[in-house]
């Protein structure tokens, strides 16, 4: 007997949707890792792009638990002396939920290609309504 090896050749694709609707940011974005990884499926293989799509709906629902909206921040450089620009998580959740949560699901993936091709499966929505409905997306209940 040989051990499977997952490829591009007999990879399953399947949409899966998400409610992060009262559901604290983080363990939403942990589940959308773990399915646009793929870690779910009994044929995992580490070396292979075989995660499926995720729609997360409602991201400007979610939770930040504790005072992480006064607290956190999100922070970007242009690279330039002075150039940090600082953000309370508060105007992010406001303004940007569909950032707040992308920034989440990216550090939760490993740094390298295969996250960066799986991200592109990633699709956030403010609201409930997402474009996706041809792909008969199913709901995935996280933990």
């Amino acid at each position: 007997m040989s051990t499977f090896m997952a490829n591009k050749g007999n990879i399953v694709r399947k949409w899966y949707i998400l409610d992060a609707a009262g559901k604290p940011l983080g363990k939403t974005a942990a589940a959308a890792a773990v399915l646009l990884r793929g870690k779910h499926k009994p044929e995992f293989t580490p070396h292979a792009d075989c995660g499926d799509s995720v729609v997360i709906v409602n991201a400007e629902k979610a939770i930040l638990t504790g005072k992480k909206l006064e607290q956190k921040y999100y922070r970007r450089h242009s690279g330039w002396v002075g150039g940090l620009k600082e953000t309370k998580y508060r105007l992010l959740m406001q303004q940007k939920p569909e950032l707040a949560m992308q920034l989440a699901v990216r550090g939760m993936l490993p740094k390298n290609d295969l996250s960066r091709t799986a991200l592109t499966r990633l699709h956030i929505y403010r609201g409930a309504e997402h474009p996706h409905t041809a792909q008969k997306p199913e709901a995935w209940a996280a933990n």
